[in-house]
């Protein structure tokens, strides 16, 4: 079964969105910051430490992010995590390409971030950020559970200071 086309219109906060008083950009921002549903898109060891961060003992839903959406068409957040190969990488941007707008992406780990201890591959991506935009770097090999927590934080105070035109597409 074939997947169908994402609609072409961008979503708009309204059509006053550019000069849309600040207290509604703050509510607007505010809600897109506490309410991130996760895509995680894990390959190797770092998904093992995204799967512990989203238990009890760190519980990164204490801070508005849903672990796992049903996939890329109900998720804001898309996590990469360990090594992309360069056959992942085409799956790796239709995925991200599924998502709607805004979307973000955290890079959790050494590989994803630049290819890790296996840079001089001949099959490994460089990092993920020559396929997609990242948004936040999280360093480790492994990176620790509040490396993650860490970022995410970092992730939503940039939600909080963007401009509702400044989505990227």
């Amino acid at each position: 079964m074939a997947d169908l086309p994402m609609p072409t219109v961008r979503p708009t906060a309204g059509p006053a969105s550019p000069s849309a008083p600040r207290p509604m950009r703050f509510i607007l921002n505010w809600g897109r910051r506490y309410s991130l549903w996760v895509f995680n898109f894990g390959l190797a060891c770092c998904a093992i430490e995204f799967v512990a961060t989203s238990m009890s003992r760190h519980d990164f839903i204490r801070f508005g992010v849903v672990p796992f959406a049903d996939g890329p068409r109900r998720a804001d957040l898309m996590i990469v995590s360990g090594t992309v190969t360069d056959k992942m990488a085409p799956a790796v941007k239709r995925l991200y390409e599924r998502m709607p707008d805004p979307k973000y992406v955290i890079s959790f780990g050494a590989c994803s971030n630049s290819g890790g201890p296996y840079w001089d591959s001949y099959c490994v991506t460089k990092g993920v950020d020559q396929i997609i935009p990242v948004d936040v770097y999280v360093p480790g090999c492994p990176p620790r559970p509040e490396a993650l927590l860490h970022g995410i934080m970092t992730l939503q105070e940039k939600i909080a200071a963007q401009h509702p035109e400044d989505r990227r597409a």
